[in-house]
């Protein structure tokens, strides 16, 4: 990655919103982070910014409680709550509108802001998110991510090497591919004080939301992208996703987990950039 960032900080409603920037002048395009142990924009979309940074005004916004923004407790439905602090950092950032590109959490999290701020809200790409629950009634929160987290913090707690399982289990289909230097910013970012004190706390993290309600509010366009065997939802969840949009198509990434922008940066940037920037809508 050559992008040179420029950090800023802001505070929405008590909270410090941690955003690094890139580009002047283009269209803004915000980066949102899923919700697993460490993510942060940045580590989740590193691999794919060069290819399309080229005429847009890059934003990678790390939500609260992860990377270096607050690490406040979440009472309340969780989505709300990061819906609430998104809309505010893009105000204090001067975003009015922006295309979004999105893992897992952030992409719930960009639908939701779509469904009640769309005049904030052109585009949006989502991977690997869940904002109503699959078939099974067992949510991304509750089902296996809880699980990993809890073997990630739980015993004798976070290691590098237990990043690197984690990573191997649920966000890379080809393990023996993953960076080292991707699992030691990983660690980092899941072993600063704020996220320590959430670690195994789900109780502070927010309550589950089922979206089902603001889906049918999301006029933007959406395309997502997913993996062929991503093990939280699967290609029929994203499937079933996209007829509850107004506008929304999907393309799956063969040979790819939970992160497919980081297995396939080359095809997933290629897929991005054919979808902001083409005239027309989705068929």
């Amino acid at each position: 990655m050559t992008v040179n960032l420029r950090r800023r900080r802001v505070t929405v409603n008590g909270v410090s919103v941690c955003a690094a920037e890139a580009g002047h002048g283009g269209t803004p395009t915000v980066f949102l982070h899923g919700g697993g142990p460490g993510c942060t924009a940045l580590s989740d979309f590193g691999p794919v910014l060069d290819a399309v940074r080229v005429g847009r005004h890059l934003v990678l916004l790390d939500l609260p409680q992860y990377g270096d923004s607050d690490a406040p407790p979440i009472t309340g439905p969780v989505f709300d709550f990061h819906t609430a602090a998104l809309a505010g950092a893009l105000g204090a950032l001067g975003v009015r509108r922006a295309d979004f590109v999105c893992q897992s959490l952030g992409g719930s999290v960009a639908l939701l802001l779509a469904a009640r701020r769309p005049d904030l809200v052109r585009r949006i790409v989502v991977t690997g998110c869940q904002p109503v629950p699959p078939p099974t009634g067992v949510s991304v929160d509750t089902g296996l991510a809880r699980q990993l987290r809890a073997s990630y913090y739980g015993g004798s707690g976070p290691t590098p090497q237990r990043m690197r399982a984690l990573m191997a289990a649920a966000e890379w289909s080809d393990a023996s591919a993953i960076p080292e230097k991707t699992v030691q910013s990983r660690y980092a970012a899941s072993t600063t004080p704020g996220a320590r004190a959430l670690g195994l706390a789900h109780e502070l993290r927010g309550a589950a939301q089922d979206l089902s309600p603001a889906l049918a509010q999301v006029a933007a366009p959406v395309q997502l992208i997913w993996g062929e065997h991503d093990p939280f939802a699967g290609p029929d969840y994203a499937r079933a996703l996209a007829d509850r949009l107004a506008q929304a198509k999907v393309a799956v990434l063969p040979r790819t987990a939970h992160h497919p922008q980081a297995e396939r940066p080359a095809h997933y940037a290629e897929l991005v950039q054919q979808f902001l920037t083409t005239e027309q809508g989705v068929a």
